[in-house]
């Protein structure tokens, strides 16, 4: 699959048209941000760890009936991917308080939660990406009706399948974030399931085994990362 020209860059990847239209490459950085990027720095091997993490998550998933946009891993930095119309709604599935939902609700952090929280973020890096409900998708003219329907469904769904998985490793996962696009009139799960977008905390001790490393200054976060791809890629 012959690389070309880059589309887009953001902070955690790189995307590149290739010979056919409907497929791009996904190229994983070791760059590292936080706190609306004012927080920068690498993470090194981070890329290739998160390229593993989320090709054998993607395939686990496909397994399972999920629909992505995940092709094959190309090298320890790409993977191949259909290409996507972004919808601009970040979806965030909560199964313990933690981060923003502590914050905003007063809760403690680590507290699980009776049943799975699920919150939508609109994907606008000049408003700070802010809390956003089914009204104001439909007001912006994000998605339709049916695919928030599908979208709340999906992510339900992921969850459940990713919270079996990752148990099965001595993970909990805490949070996570999901971005849904479209190809072809088809709802795809697209981005990446890593540990820069994923709480996890290891299922005996509760050690933050995540991107919360780099946020807080809590040091070893490349063997956080590299313990995690051990985890779930072998």
């Amino acid at each position: 699959m012959e690389r070309r020209t880059k589309i887009y860059e953001g902070k955690a990847k790189i995307l590149y048209e290739t010979d056919n239209p409907d497929l791009v490459i996904q190229y994983f950085k070791d760059e590292a941000t936080a706190f609306d990027a004012k927080k920068r720095g690498i993470i090194e091997q981070k890329g290739v760890y998160n390229n593993r993490i989320s090709s054998v998550l993607f395939e686990y998933l496909k397994r399972q009936g999920v629909r992505t946009h995940f092709v094959r891993q190309l090298s320890d930095r790409e993977m191949l991917v259909k290409r996507l119309e972004i919808i601009k709604v970040e979806v965030v599935v909560r199964n313990m308080s933690a981060g923003s939902l502590s914050k905003r609700l007063g809760f403690e952090e680590g507290i699980a939660l009776a049943e799975p929280v699920l919150e939508f973020f609109y994907k606008e890096d000049a408003l700070g990406d802010p809390l956003i409900n089914d009204d104001h998708v439909r007001l912006l003219g994000l998605a339709t009706p049916q695919e928030v329907r599908a979208i709340r469904k999906r992510a339900l769904l992921v969850n459940e399948l990713l919270r079996e998985f990752l148990e099965t490793r001595d993970l909990i996962l805490v949070d996570f974030k999901l971005e849904f696009g479209r190809h072809h009139g088809q709802l795809l799960l697209g981005d990446e399931i890593t540990p820069d977008g994923c709480r996890l905390w290891d299922k005996q001790t509760l050690e933050k085994m995540d991107k919360d490393r780099f946020r807080r200054d809590l040091g070893k976060v490349e063997e956080a990362y590299q313990e995690v791809c051990r985890r779930i890629c072998e």
